[in-house]
């Protein structure tokens, strides 16, 4: 009996790339349920792929590191999916494994080595879940369920509702992510009018509490927004792991973000979610392909003219708060 492929994912990126390969790996298990299926991650964002129930190894690796790494064995595994350009990880990719697939590569040489390659897509030609399932097409693997996946222990879910429980009322608990990449403030909503937002939140449902996410350098940005939000918010930019992040998500009764990794990250869950996206990159490109119950807010200018001097202040208000009216079932 011919043993099952065992396989190696080398994704070493930011933590919307990452999660971005969660489909695929999904895919690949679904197709070789008897497969050993084992990724190599950026470390900071390894833990990401944690308890997946179809992953077996998680480590960490850095384009400065890989070369140090599978000299001194053959191969161990059958195919090695290899994502970016990367020549350190590529080179990894092929002494760990018989065959490597990755995107074609400015290295002729490099290309001659895989075994299969993968055309790089057009910028913006299609969804970036859909850019990375191509390279499990030569496996004949096909990708049907683009949800990312993310999986939350019992232990974190339970250290998560022990932290959440001074603030559970009879009203909704809501996280808000207010900011994206420093370097791309075009993708944040303004600050004034996530504090407005949640005026108008309170003001309907006074139990209503509220979780700020974010990063250490976003609580400076965040500080407006908890200040105002007092002994109804609580200010978690910086102050959480990554694991206890998607632990403190999956407890949320609506989630009201702007494109970044976080929201990536919470979109594994079907809670509620209403987000915001700028015209240069819109939801058809990163937003959360087949989630049940998520609302997008998309910067549209009536120009016809897309670029970083539009604001996606011109979203206003009233219409994320019709957004979570019909998404809690708020009555006017």
């Amino acid at each position: 009996m011919q043993a099952p492929p065992s396989f190696l994912v080398i994704q070493v990126s930011r933590i919307g790339d990452s999660l971005f390969v969660t489909p695929t790996l999904r895919a690949l298990a679904e197709q070789f349920p008897d497969a050993i299926l084992d990724i190599l991650a950026h470390p900071k964002r390894a833990e990401i792929f944690a308890h997946l129930p179809f992953v077996r190894h998680v480590r960490g690796v850095t384009p400065r590191t890989a070369w140090m790494r599978g000299w001194f064995h053959k191969p161990v595994y059958d195919y090695s999916l290899v994502y970016g350009f990367d020549a350190s990880l590529i080179k990894l990719g092929l002494r760990l494994a018989r065959e490597t697939i990755a995107f074609r590569q400015a290295d002729p040489e490099l290309n001659r080595r895989l075994a299969h390659l993968i055309e790089p897509p057009p910028f913006q030609s299609e969804h970036a879940i859909w850019q990375l399932t191509h390279h499990a097409e030569p496996l004949g693997v096909t990708t049907t369920n683009p949800r990312i996946a993310y999986g939350v222990t019992l232990k974190e879910r339970l250290e998560a509702e022990r932290r959440l429980a001074p603030l559970r009322t009879h009203g909704p608990l809501i996280g808000i992510q207010p900011r994206s990449f420093p370097t791309k403030p075009y993708r944040d909503w303004p600050l004034a009018h996530f504090i407005a937002l949640c005026q108008q939140i309170r003001h309907q449902i006074p139990q209503a509490r509220f979780l700020v996410f974010g990063g250490p350098d976003d609580r400076t940005h965040n500080q407006p927004l908890v200040a105002n939000l007092g002994d109804a918010g609580q200010d978690l930019s910086g102050r959480l792991s990554l694991r206890a992040t998607g632990a403190i998500m999956s407890c949320l009764d609506l989630y009201i973000g702007v494109d970044t990794g976080p929201t990536h990250l919470m979109s594994a869950f079907d809670i509620p979610m209403v987000l915001f996206y700028h015209c240069l990159s819109g939801p058809e490109m990163t937003g959360p392909l087949d989630h049940p119950r998520c609302r997008f807010l998309t910067l549209r200018p009536r120009d016809g003219h897309c670029d970083a001097s539009h604001s996606l202040g011109e979203i206003p208000v009233a219409a994320a708060w019709q957004e979570i009216r019909e998404l809690l079932g708020i009555n006017s």
